[in-house]
C-alpha cells in the first residue's frame, strides 16, 4: 500500500499484530530482543531534517508496539511534526548479541483517545499518568542482523507486502 503526500512518497505500514501474524518467527525474535532490556534508542527527525537520537522505553501491548514519552519532549515534538522513526534495540552489556541486532522503522501516530490512553496507563503505570505523549506504531521495516553458524553475517529484512529476505555474507 502506498500513499503520497506533497513532500515525500510514503509507504503505509502495519501494526505489530499484523506483522506478527505474517512473520511470527521474526516477530518473536525481535520482541525478545526489545523485552530483554528496558532502554532502547529512538531516532527521529528534527525540524531541519537532521537526525536526533534519544533513549526510550517501548511496550508491546494489545497487538501494538507503543512509544510513551514525557510531555513536551523533543522526540515527541519531532514525531508530531514528522512521524517517521527508527528504533534500535539495546544491544546489551557485552558483544554476544543473543538473538541478533534488531531495529524497526516506521511511523508513529499519536494517540489521544481517552479510553486507549487509560488502558495504557492502567497497564504500564507511567510516572505521570496525567501528562505524557503516547504513540502507536506502523511498521515499514524490520531488520535483524546476526551471525549464522559462526560463519555468515546474516541480515533479515521485512517490509509490508513481502516476505522476509535474508542476505548472507561471509
Amino acid at each position: 500500500m502506498k500513499s503520497t503526500n506533497a513532500h515525500t512518497h510514503v509507504t503505509t505500514g502495519i501494526n505489530w499484530s499484523a506483522f506478527a501474524t505474517v512473520e511470527p518467527g521474526l516477530a518473536r525474535t525481535v520482541e525478545e530482543r526489545f523485552t530483554a532490556f528496558t532502554h532502547h534508542i529512538l531516532a527521529t527527525l528534527r525540524k531541519d531534517g537532521s537526525p536526533r537520537t534519544s533513549g526510550l522505553e517501548v511496550r508491546f501491548l494489545g497487538g501494538e508496539l507503543w512509544l510513551g514519552m514525557m510531555p513536551g519532549s523533543l522526540k515527541a515534538l519531532d514525531l508530531r511534526r514528522d512521524p517517521r522513526f527508527a528504533l534500535q534495540a539495546n544491544p546489551g552489556s557485552d558483544t554476544d548479541l543473543a538473538g541478533g541486532d534488531v531495529r524497526i522503522g516506521g511511523r508513529a501516530i499519536e494517540v489521544r483517545d481517552a479510553e486507549t490512553v487509560k488502558r495504557y496507563v492502567d497497564e504500564v503505570r507511567p510516572p505521570d499518568p496525567s501528562s505524557f505523549h503516547l504513540f502507536r506504531t506502523e511498521l515499514t521495516e524490520v531488520v535483524r542482523t546476526y551471525v549464522e553458524d559462526d560463519t555468515y553475517l546474516a541480515v533479515q529484512v521485512w517490509k509490508p507486502g513481502g516476505p522476509v529476505r535474508t542476505v548472507r555474507r561471509q
